[in-house]
């Protein structure tokens, strides 16, 4: 089901596999990262944005010796916690309690589906296709939009 991945991806999805089994509540990666974890043919995945709780975020943010980035919230998006984590192959981009601009108010950034992804051994959660279709057309970029319609393509 996976599309085409490439080592550092690989690597990064083993190390951030192994540091969040001690997470206590759900997480998930989103964006173009699960997109490739879905079968879409993402040809550079920059980084590997992950939703989890706020406590959990702010535990795989200290685990993965990353630093927690004070957000803004003046752009589309804002997060309550937000965090990079530069020590992994593709950098990690970790959030909680997420929320988009859309149509001018703030719309939480939720998942309610968890697909297991298994990676060597390694596993990983993403929202399901149909979820993240969804979360695309609510973030609403050109770029998202391509990639709902692509992401379409695999349901069909």
């Amino acid at each position: 089901m996976t599309g085409a991945l490439t080592d550092d991806l690989i690597a990064t999805l083993d190390i951030l596999a192994s540091a969040a089994t001690g997470l206590r509540d759900p997480w998930w990666i989103f964006g173009g990262a699960a997109m490739a974890l879905a079968g879409l043919d993402e040809s550079h995945v920059p980084d590997v944005d992950i939703m989890a709780s706020p406590r959990d975020a702010r535990a795989l943010i200290d685990v993965l010796h990353g630093r927690v980035v004070q957000d803004p919230g003046e752009g589309l998006f804002r997060s309550e916690v937000f965090g990079q984590i530069l020590t992994t192959p593709v950098p990690l981009d970790v959030m909680a309690k997420m929320d988009v601009r859309a149509g001018g108010d703030w719309t939480p950034v939720a998942f309610h589906s968890r697909m297991p992804i298994d990676i060597g051994g390694a596993v990983v959660f993403v929202p399901t296709v149909a979820e993240q279709i969804a979360i695309c057309r609510l973030f609403g970029r050109p770029k998202d939009l391509e990639r709902a319609m692509r992401l379409e393509a695999l349901i069909r």
